[in-house]
């Protein structure tokens, strides 16, 4: 979540300091596409604080927590159409699969919001939640 020169875009530091008072699941993607943030609730749904894993790269991300589709497949994050609106600058909102630490798969629904600020495209803000017809 660091630019040159080690600062951080004030836009992703106020949007970290929301998620982190947030009670539902969500997480904050940085510019190159990196998971810059995930709070609380997030991290008790994957079964894992964001303290024990820090930033990750989007394919360390993939291979840990997903997405996947309803039958365990594998989605790149750049064939998600939610991938692809945010990074266009627009709103979206999928639904797919993620897996827990413990194996355990969650459908989910998620929204995701763009951030951008006075230096262009900084990141997005993702926040999502279980279905009640998931099937974990």
């Amino acid at each position: 979540m660091e630019m040159e020169g080690g600062q951080r875009p004030l836009e992703l530091i106020l949007a970290r300091n929301l998620l982190a008072s947030l009670s539902t699941p969500a997480f904050l993607v940085d510019r190159a596409g990196e998971i810059a943030f995930y709070n609380e609730s997030a991290g008790s749904l994957l079964g894992r604080r964001y303290e024990d894993t820090g930033p990750m790269r989007a394919a360390d991300w993939a291979a840990q927590y997903g997405p996947f589709d309803i039958n365990g497949t594998p989605i790149e994050f750049e064939d998600l159409d939610l991938t692809e609106a945010l990074r266009g600058n627009r709103p979206a909102h999928a639904r797919f699969c993620i897996r827990s630490v413990d194996g355990h798969d969650h459908e989910i629904e998620a929204s995701g919001l763009p951030i951008v600020g006075t230096g262009g495209y900084r990141g997005a803000l993702v926040v999502f939640w279980p279905t009640e017809k998931g099937p974990g």
